[in-house]
């Protein structure tokens, strides 16, 4: 009788223990994606892949590319997810004539003023979609590389700023090469992220139909609100930047840094960018599973956006069909994992 007692008192004192608390309240954070969700799945079904990925890369202020083959709701995502956060929106089609004034903007001579003025493009935004981003030639794609590091053009010799938050997201199409440029290596290493986007599945394909059948002319798409503001989106990010990382996992981030390095499938490895990308996309997904602190889940998690467009199979092995995630997948397995 005694023991069952002792069993019951440990028992409610278990019961009884005051729950982890957190050191960053990270509830209005979790909240907000959620609405952010919510409101792309008025229109989206699936692709939660996709979605979560824009999130942290919303989260992490870096930018992202997307490939899939056309009508995966590539353009469509990213213009909702722009819609949910009351920040300004950019909308640029890139074609084989499409110049760097094009996008950055031009100086014009006022009659008015007697001098040049600079019209700004329509880089200076907040939340840029750039749409087949591999149609325009080398000569265009240089416009983006200083806008894209530094968050700043240079024009005249006056720097402009790009207003805060600043995100680039871009679309491509992996299997159509005829009027395409091959994006340089120095280019895709600013994008924080490359989301390979894939068919959806029969269930989601089937839903689809449905609810496109159902709305019959109506456009849900005028039904997504804003949710987040652009000063909250900046609040998230410094939360971002606090979230807890231990010396372990530091080390467990360079370990597969320098595997891609080291790894005789492939012909080119990561770039220490690519350690800063990797770091900063495991604190993002970490607070978008309520967490201050970052796991090794984390990081694999974000390992393969991270390196899959950082990194060259050989010639050889990509002839024998081996491709860059499956080498990550390798080098994850390889690596032990610290706890």
């Amino acid at each position: 009788m005694d023991n069952l007692e002792n069993i019951q008192e440990n028992t409610d004192n278990v019961n009884s223990a005051p729950e982890f608390q957190s050191r960053i309240d990270m509830t209005e954070l979790q909240q907000s994606l959620e609405k952010v969700k919510s409101e792309i799945g008025k229109v989206i079904v699936g692709q939660e892949a996709m979605i979560e990925h824009l999130l942290a890369a919303l989260l992490s202020n870096g930018h992202v590319l997307i490939e899939g083959v056309p009508g995966v709701a590539k353009t469509i995502t990213a213009k909702l997810l722009a819609k949910t956060i009351d920040v300004g929106f950019s909308r640029i089609q890139f074609t084989p004539d499409v110049m760097p004034s094009d996008i950055l903007g031009t100086s014009v001579f006022s009659v008015k003023n007697s001098e040049f003025e600079f019209k700004k493009g329509p880089i200076f935004s907040s939340f840029i979609l750039i749409d087949e981003i591999n149609r325009s030639p080398a000569k265009t794609q240089s416009a983006l590389f200083e806008v894209m590091e530094e968050r700043q053009i240079t024009m005249d010799g006056t720097q402009y700023e790009m207003q805060e938050p600043f995100l680039v997201v871009a679309t491509q199409n992996p299997i159509e090469h005829e009027g395409t440029y091959r994006l340089p290596e120095a280019q895709l290493d600013r994008f924080l992220f490359k989301i390979n986007v894939g068919y959806p599945n029969l269930s989601q394909e089937v839903e689809i139909i449905k609810n496109q059948h159902e709305n019959k002319l109506e456009d849900k798409t005028d039904a997504v609100k804003k949710v987040i503001t652009g000063i909250q989106l900046k609040n998230y990010q410094d939360i971002v930047k606090n979230i807890l990382v231990e010396p372990q996992l530091l080390e467990y981030i360079a370990k597969i840094i320098v595997n891609t390095r080291e790894n005789q499938f492939l012909y080119l490895g990561a770039s220490p960018r690519a350690s800063l990308a990797l770091l900063t996309a495991s604190k993002a997904f970490a607070a978008i599973r309520g967490r201050d602190f970052v796991t090794p889940e984390d990081i694999k998690e974000g390992s393969y956006a991270v390196l899959r467009h950082r990194i060259m199979v050989s010639p050889e092995r990509e002839m024998e069909g081996l491709t860059a995630d499956e080498i990550i997948r390798q080098i994850l397995e390889t690596i032990e994992i610290p706890r």
